[in-house]
């Protein structure tokens, strides 16, 4: 099969308010709200492992408030397992992102050691950061967005933070111990009880836009979190990107990775989640998921590989499994962590995904779809079949048609950058 599709660069329009400046609006926001730190205490700054757009100026500008407030901040790490489950992989996480105590003003204090607040009315323990437990107070920071393993009234966001990224290794594995059951309902039991129990100040709650910049930061006072994190999450929902198109054969990804979304490639885009007890949002995605590349910015944790179809051996070569099935294992979520079949080289790949989309077409016939990652949806190459059956009222321009290239090596040159 020659691989010739007839292809076309589109642009799509999302809305994508933004904010200018987010450290003068979260300035502002923290002056005007006030909220309470105890003078002369030691108060950390919860940060996670989530790429966030602006958070070294997000988490500096929390910092400088702490000490304008007379007590002294630190930086803790909330990210569950992540940074291989060590206290070093997770400082050096931080650092990668840009926050070290030159950086932002906070010395970075990690360990994933733990105590027990104590246990659900079910008898679940609730583990916290040991660290996080000895200070005066703690600020939340995150960002409020879609989960890729389920719907629910708290997804990725303040709560969960408090319960499974400040829970270390320790809590993230409890909580996955109980599988979707556990993220749906154990979350915001234990979230509600951490708040009782623990001593969380505030909250610094992030939304971003289409394009991946901040678009809003609200600064939310302890007895608001629970109450308003579900309409912050609705506001995240409205923001996000999508792929316009329904009926895709083949869906492209360049690049996936734990930078770009916490399973490598978001499921709330692909439509694949790749939960073998939950069928939900399966049926939705394209017939095939080909991914070309694992970013470096991965270092090797290829957690979600398994929702693509086929990948070629590059991809295999650049997977640390030690560091992937630790995550994998964590997450309990196997089926995220199954190789997918692998090509001996790109233009294979391609080949396999089209063959075997689950109906007879050639590069000519087959919908395709190529974005550069999960993140990057405002452009994307799309295939003439495609966009001449297309019902799509999204605003975009459509770009002159292109055939796909390849180098001598088989690898596509014909790349979203």
């Amino acid at each position: 099969m020659d691989i010739a599709p007839q292809m076309h660069h589109v642009r799509f329009n999302f809305p994508a308010p933004r904010l200018d400046d987010p450290g003068q609006t979260l300035r502002g926001s923290l002056q005007e709200k006030r909220p309470m730190v105890p003078h002369g205490g030691k108060v950390g700054i919860a940060v996670g492992s989530r790429g966030i757009h602006n958070l070294k100026e997000i988490v500096a500008e929390t910092a400088a408030y702490i000490r304008e407030m007379g007590a002294v901040p630190v930086i803790i790490p909330a990210m569950g397992s992540h940074g291989g489950a060590t206290a070093e992989g997770q400082q050096a996480v931080l650092a990668k992102f840009g926050v070290t105590e030159k950086d932002v003003g906070a010395a970075v204090e990690s360990s994933m050691d733990t105590v027990v607040l104590g246990d659900t009315d079910g008898g679940v323990p609730i583990y916290f950061d040991k660290c996080a437990s000895r200070l005066d107070g703690i600020v939340l920071l995150n960002r409020i967005k879609p989960h890729t393993d389920f719907h629910a009234t708290y997804e990725s966001g303040l709560v969960k933070q408090m319960v499974i990224g400040l829970g270390n290794h320790a809590g993230a594995s409890e909580v996955h111990l109980h599988g979707l059951s556990g993220l749906k309902t154990l979350v915001p039991e234990m979230g509600e009880k951490v708040l009782e129990w623990a001593r969380i100040l505030f909250g610094v709650a992030i939304i971003e836009n289409a394009v991946d910049s901040t678009a809003e930061i609200h600064v939310l006072p302890k007895n608001s979190i629970l109450e308003r994190e579900p309409l912050l999450l609705q506001r995240a929902k409205e923001l996000m990107p999508y792929i316009p198109f329904t009926g895709i054969d083949l869906l492209v990804v360049q690049e996936m990775g734990k930078n770009i979304s916490g399973v490598g490639m978001d499921s709330n885009i692909t439509g694949r989640r790749c939960i073998r007890r939950d069928l939900s949002g399966d049926d939705s995605g394209p017939a095939r998921i080909v991914c070309l590349s694992l970013s470096a910015q991965s270092y090797g944790n290829a957690l979600g590989v398994g929702m693509a179809d086929v990948i070629p051996s590059s991809l295999y070569r650049a997977i640390d499994f030690s560091v992937t099935y630790k995550n994998v294992i964590t997450s309990g979520f196997l089926e995220r962590g199954f190789v997918p079949i692998v090509a001996g080289s790109e233009k294979e790949a391609i080949r396999i995904g089209i063959q075997c989309c689950g109906r007879k077409v050639d590069t000519h016939t087959a919908r395709i779809v190529q974005i550069k990652d999960t993140l990057s949806l405002r452009e994307m190459y799309v295939s003439n079949s495609l966009l001449e059956d297309r019902e799509m009222s999204m605003d975009c321009e459509i770009g002159p048609e292109f055939t796909w290239e390849f180098s001598e090596s088989e690898s596509l040159l014909s790349r979203l950058r």
